[in-house]
């Protein structure tokens, strides 16, 4: 019963995400960089990595980033995500694995945003074999500092709430 539980709970946290990153291509985003994007999806990463263990919020992660592509997307766009993903989901174990007493989730939260752009810039460098592209770093940093706060503290709310009602409803899954 537990792994049924579990399991739903990881196909709910896939399906909103899903659902958080259809929603964001709909938001039209006056960014100065191109193709910069709020990072709503991330809550939901956000939210794995404070509830499951670390196997399985990459999961989330990874299972968000294809079906995304599958349902509409590019191989690009599969090699910005997944590039982006992987740096952004490694610093955030790291920060928060370090920073256990010292860094909030909402610390946690940004330092993923920010190198989750680094990753999508390296992506790109490789792309267009040049490093020119990382002059957009320090306009998109700012940008992800900013959406990390966010994302950081909307997980922080979901992630309280949902400690209490995995204890109501005894779900031992929820960390």
């Amino acid at each position: 019963m537990k792994s049924a539980r579990k399991m739903t709970y990881i196909s709910l946290l896939v399906a909103m995400s899903l659902v958080l990153h259809i929603f964001e291509n709909m938001i039209p985003v006056p960014f100065i960089t191109p193709g910069a994007k709020l990072g709503l999806a991330n809550i939901i990463t956000v939210i794995a990595l404070y509830t499951l263990d670390y196997k399985e919020a990459f999961l989330v992660l990874f299972l968000r980033i294809l079906l995304s592509v599958m349902f509409g997307g590019s191989i690009s766009r599969l090699m910005y995500s997944l590039g982006g993903a992987i740096l952004s989901y490694l610093a955030m174990v790291v920060v928060k694995k370090l920073g256990k007493h010292h860094v909030s989730i909402i610390g946690v939260s940004s330092a993923g945003a920010v190198f989750h752009n680094i990753g999508q810039l390296i992506v790109a460098a490789l792309i267009v074999h040049t490093f020119g592209v990382m002059l957009y770093l320090p306009i998109i940093t700012i940008a992800g500092v900013g959406t990390g706060i966010f994302v950081g503290l909307t997980s922080n709310f979901a992630v309280i709430h949902l400690r209490k009602i995995s204890k109501q409803m005894g779900f031992d899954f929820v960390r």
